[in-house]
């Protein structure tokens, strides 16, 4: 890894703009490929996730999880146990060990191992005629990738610049824990984020228009919201926000037709915003859509033949495992010539509440939208042998198919160990099969997954009339 101000000489095969999981993800096949790269950066290496995002949110979820667990050990019969937070700041400071060590691992020490790749620690935008600068300086090269990722949503409501108010990122790296916090926004952050505090013993308002995890299928959403209200968290949907505005020492949340919210600290989760402007696009002939992101073809291609981008500044699939996969083909597509398209029909999603969501492929209301006769099975966690088990029934399983072919379209889970689960449904959409076929598939006895089995055998038979092991 050389220095930002000593660039190689002569002329690059790739630019790739940004050094986060999408860019390194570029890079490393370009390289791979036999291309020159120069990956250029700004800011702390790795990019959301390790840093701010998935790394450092989910080491707090399973932080304040092992409190939930030794509070609810009473389920079980003859056990008591419980659990306290001493120290919130040294809980942090692990989280924070966590994330560079990660960041060294998957990240700083990563580069070495690529001779085809120039680390460039530097700002990048297009120039006149379209040309790339690097720091101002014209910067010789074929072809560039964008991926320089997102930032969080601030939206825009009067009196938050007096409030104080936090996004995610700073709300992951508060040392001292407020007394009560608002959190707007009941998205995958806010949901997260909110169970964090609450289980850390924050009370907490979950402030919505749309309700919890409005994208879900209504099933999971509604019994989720259910399930925070039992950690203690008050949902209150709005039908807009009037301002914010300091109250004593804490925060007052005016809500449209008169309502008002207070708490210590305000938090907003209301989504994320590409990386696109700072860029000079125009310059470059790049287009942007409604949300900011980059727009691209199936390919990762923009409207500028020598351009491609991935990754969260294309305003679509905020995955970490999506951008990876999105810059692997852009990288390929660019320097080898390839034609390799982008497909998330079969893209898993989670969202790391407890329990925790997760979806595959088509809901309920899509497929209707797409054209198909739908039919649907929906298996309440009390009927799977793993959740009686574990004495914890919180949940459900949703299965969407087509009525005529029987084949599965969409899946979604709601279970305290999901998010392992959603793979299975994920490679039998991919795979195309019918729920007859997943209903018949082998599963091991006494796993979450074996729900995605019984859900599949709903469509057409009464599992309480089968024995625990009958398939």
């Amino acid at each position: 890894m050389r220095d930002a101000h000593t660039p190689e000489p002569g002329r690059y095969d790739l630019a790739v703009i940004g050094a986060g999981s999408a860019g390194f993800s570029a890079a490393i096949t370009a390289a791979e490929a036999g291309a020159r790269v120069a990956l250029i950066g700004a800011g702390t290496l790795g990019g959301t996730c390790v840093n701010v995002g998935c790394v450092p949110s989910k080491a707090l979820i399973r932080a304040v999880e092992s409190l939930h667990h030794a509070r609810t050990a009473g389920r079980f019969g003859g056990i008591e146990a419980g659990g306290r937070i001493v120290d919130w700041a040294a809980t942090v400071d692990r989280k924070q060990a966590l994330v560079e060590e990660l960041r060294a691992a998957k990240y700083a020490g990563v580069l070495p191992r690529h001779e085809g790749i120039h680390y460039v620690e530097a700002h990048a935008r297009f120039g006149e005629g379209g040309r790339l600068e690097v720091d101002g300086v014209p910067f010789a090269v074929g072809k560039v990738i964008l991926a320089t990722g997102s930032r969080p949503h601030v939206p825009a409501l009067p009196g938050l610049d007096a409030v104080g108010a936090l996004d995610s990122t700073a709300a992951l790296e508060l040392r001292a824990l407020p007394a009560s916090m608002l959190v707007m926004g009941a998205g995958y952050i806010g949901v997260e984020l909110a169970q964090i505090f609450a289980r850390a013993g924050v009370e907490v308002t979950l402030v919505s228009r749309r309700g919890v995890l409005p994208e879900a299928e209504p099933e999971v959403a509604a019994a989720l919201e259910r399930y925070l209200a039992e950690d203690g968290i008050r949902l209150v949907r709005a039908t807009g926000y009037e301002r914010a505005a300091r109250d004593g020492g804490g925060v007052a949340l005016h809500l449209a037709g008169g309502d008002v919210l207070r708490a210590e600290r305000l938090l907003l989760a209301t989504g994320r915003v590409p990386n696109s402007d700072g860029l000079n696009l125009e310059a470059a002939g790049i287009a942007v859509e409604a949300n900011g992101g980059i727009a691209v073809d199936a390919h990762m291609r923009t409207a500028n033949p020598q351009v491609w981008a991935a990754g969260d500044v294309t305003g679509r699939d905020p995955f970490v495992y999506m951008a990876a996969y999105g810059a692997k083909l852009a990288a390929r597509n660019a320097v080898s010539g390839e034609t390799r398209r982008y497909d998330n029909r079969a893209m898993p999603w989670v969202v790391f509440s407890d329990p925790q969501a997760a979806g595959v492929g088509m809901s309920e209301r899509e497929a209707r939208a797409a054209g198909h006769e739908v039919v649907t099975s929906v298996l309440p966690l009390d009927a799977v042998p793993r959740a009686l088990a574990a004495r914890d029934t919180r949940g459900l399983v949703k299965l969407v198919a087509d009525a005529g072919t029987k084949r599965l379209l969409g899946a979604q889970i709601l279970a305290p160990e999901g998010a392992d689960s959603i793979q299975t449904a994920a490679m039998a959409l991919r795979a195309g099969m019918t729920y007859e076929e997943l209903g018949e598939t082998i599963m091991p006895y006494l796993t979450t997954v074996e729900a995605l089995k019984l859900a599949a055998q709903t469509f057409e038979r009464d599992v309480a009339s089968l024995s625990c092991c009958a398939g």
